[in-house]
């Protein structure tokens, strides 16, 4: 961001689609969706996720964007900024501690995929069966110094 007090802005509509798409989708969609429709009841399950997203992250998404947008803050002094001195200002801070939180479990999820990348290039993984290969991962796992040496 330069001196002069101007923000940075997304310079499309597309790059916004995709940004947002990538924030709202996260990892947990990804790996675990297919595996929990599958079990829980495919299509019944996806018309109700569906209709859940309509009814209850829909709003809450545009009152996001209508605050971000009319404040031009980041999320903690957003309410602050429309409401000076009054409650919400503390509500800012709530969706900043979440993404503190949610960054720790996507710090694991890499640490993780990086440590199972270098087995594999490594040769450590090769010849193993799935459940082998599930065993030598779950010793990984189970020691909690080599699992934080990759998440740092």
């Amino acid at each position: 961001m330069s001196g002069n007090g101007n923000r940075e802005s997304l310079g499309s509509r597309l790059g916004f689609i995709f940004l947002s798409a990538g924030c709202a989708i996260g990892l947990g969609n990804v790996w675990r969706f297919p595996y929990i429709t599958g079990v829980y009841g495919g299509a019944a399950f996806v018309l109700i996720y569906l209709v859940c997203l309509a009814f209850f992250a829909l709003p809450i998404m545009v009152m996001e964007f209508s605050v971000g947008r009319a404040s031009k803050q980041s999320v903690a002094k957003s309410f602050q900024t429309l409401h000076p001195g009054g409650v919400w200002k503390w509500y800012g801070y709530l969706p900043l501690a979440a993404n503190y939180l949610l960054m720790m479990f996507y710090t694991t999820v890499t640490g993780w995929m990086l440590a199972y990348c270098w087995f594999s290039l490594n040769g450590q993984l090769a010849g193993l069966n799935p459940d082998q290969v599930g065993g030598y991962f779950g010793g990984f796992l189970s020691n909690p110094t080599a699992v934080v040496g990759w998440m740092g």
